[in-house]
Parts: structure tokens; sequence; C-alpha cells
């Protein structure tokens, strides 16, 4: 039973993540708000909502083990297993993609979060540095994408979740709807799964970074194995490198300004590096612009696979 309460919560979860997501775009351009605002701050927090929603309950819980686990487990997913499974699929060509600055955004977060980590804890003043640093990363992407374009550069079209036909009462509806059920699907999967953990003698870190972390993941697969499959590699790696980027600066810290979260040992004997790692298996990909063929997909997913048997 616990289990499907984890499902459910986990379903309760991503489905009001996606009403959210909905609901504050239609709502933010119907109020006149650019659309480029909308796509940098909105879209990207929505849909980093289930994840910002489980540190906080985890925090709250006491249960800061499944908070890291999550965020350290997601960006490992995220390299290897939401850009594995597209290339598995599809090759991604990636002679086109300019993201250069954002990986160094990236590696830069993944670096000052190990550094602050290590201090065992992050409280107010760790969290305004990572919150600091999100801040810059948004200000600089609003001006380089005004740069490109001379002004508003994103189309309204191009937004996901957006539909000038849907009613005023559907989009308050889908925010209301969204704000409820994001914390009562955070506090289920998040109840059940400390419950798995001390039940099983499993530890909270092993579940934030596999049940949780993998869960979390999911809709970020979704978007890059339709992007893969559309021949749309641009997306699926800026998916990926703006996801891992905002689970470091902002999930993190918007967390501490509720409580401190305690940072185990434990993560720096493995999963820290690993993260790291895959951060840094991403530039002859980025720099090179090397294809992501079928067997390198299957390279990341096997290591993947062996990454999650190493925590059983």
């Amino acid at each position: 039973m616990v289990w499907i309460m984890s499902l459910v919560g986990l379903v309760i979860l991503l489905l009001s993540g996606d009403l959210l997501v909905r609901g504050a775009v239609n709502l933010s351009l119907r109020l006149g708000v650019p659309a480029l605002i909308v796509s940098l701050t909105i879209v990207a927090f929505g849909t980093s909502a289930p994840e910002l929603l489980i540190a906080i309950s985890a925090v709250d819980d006491g249960a800061s083990g499944i908070a890291i686990g999550n965020v350290i487990g997601s960006n490992i997913a995220n390299v290897l297993l939401v850009l594995g499974m597209p290339a598995l699929l599809s090759t991604l060509d990636f002679s086109q993609c300019d993201t250069r600055r954002d990986f160094y955004i990236m590696l830069g977060a993944t670096v000052v979060f190990i550094a602050l980590a290590a201090t065992g804890q992050f409280g107010w003043w760790q969290g305004a540095i990572l919150l600091i640093m999100l801040a810059g990363f948004l200000g600089s992407a609003v001006w380089r994408a005004k740069c490109q374009t001379g002004a508003s550069s994103t189309e309204d079209d191009d937004l996901e979740g957006l539909d000038p036909e849907l009613p005023m009462w559907k989009v308050l509806g889908f925010l209301l709807l969204g704000l409820i059920g994001l914390p009562m699907g955070a506090d289920i999967l998040v109840d059940n799964a400390v419950y798995i953990a001390r039940a099983y003698g499993i530890s909270e870190e092993v579940v934030g970074l596999t049940l949780i972390a993998i869960g979390t993941s999911l809709p970020e697969l979704a978007t890059t194995v339709m992007a893969g499959l559309r021949n749309q590699a641009e997306v699926a790696l800026g998916n990926v490198i703006g996801s891992n980027i905002f689970n470091l600066l902002g999930i993190i810290g918007v967390t501490t300004l509720f409580d401190e979260i305690y940072v185990s040992s434990s993560f720096f004997a493995l999963d820290i590096w690993i993260m790291l790692a895959s951060a840094l298996v991403l530039i002859p990909f980025v720099f090179l612009k090397w294809r992501m063929s079928r067997p390198i997909g299957a390279l990341f997913l096997g290591a993947y696979t062996l990454y999650l048997a190493s925590m059983m």
C-alpha cells in the first residue's frame, strides 16, 4: 500500500506542476508580462516546482537526506538517463547548439554546490549565495536574449502550455489546482518515502537519490525524448543544462529560506563525484559538437544502471 501511495503522490505532484505552469503562463501573458520573461522565470520555476516542494516537505519532516539526495540524483539522472534514453532512440546532433555559456554556469554551480555542501549544511548564507547566482543567471539570460533579437525574442506560440482560447475560469482553476496539488503530492510522496526508508532499512539519502530523483525527472525525460524524436537536439541539451542549474541554485537556495538543510557525509563517498563527472562528460558534446549516437546513449544508460546497482 505504501508503494501505491508513493506513486499516487508522484502523479499528483507531476500533474499539479503541469497545471501550475499552464495556468501561470496563460495568466501572465494576458496581464501583459513579456513572453521572454515568462519563459525564463515562470516556466523554468514551474517545471522545477515538484523538486522544490519535495525539498521543502522533506526538510520540514526532518529528512534532509531526501532533499539533498533528490537534487544530486536528479542531476545525475538528467544527464545519464534523460539524455541517454533519447540518444538510444535517435542520434542527437549538437553541431548547431551553442550552450557553452550555460554549461559554464552549470559547472560553476556544481562546483559551488559541492564546496558549500562540504561545510555540512546549507544555512541562510549558503542559500543566499546560491540565490544570488541564480539571479545572475536569469538576468544574464534575459540580457542575452534581448541582445540577440533586439526585443522580446521568445514567440508566444513557443511557450509550453500557452492556449489563447483557454477561458479565464480555467486559467484560474489550473492555478488553484496546481497550488493545492503540489504541496499535497509532495507531502504524500515524502511521507511514504520516509516510511519506506525506515521500514526496509534503506537510508533517506538512497531514497532521494533513486525513487524520488527518477520520479521527479520524468517530465524532463518526456520533454527530451520528444525533442530528440523531432531532431531538436538543442532543446534536449538546453533542457538538461537548465534543469540542473535550477536544481542546484533554485531548489536548495529557496529551501534554505524555510530551514537549514543538513548534508550527510555519505554523499561525498560517491554520489557528489558522480554528479560532477556527469557534468564533465558533457564537455565533448558542448565544445566539440560530438553527436550523441545510439552506442553513446547505451553507454550513458549502462553507466546509470551501474550507479543505481552500486546502491543496492
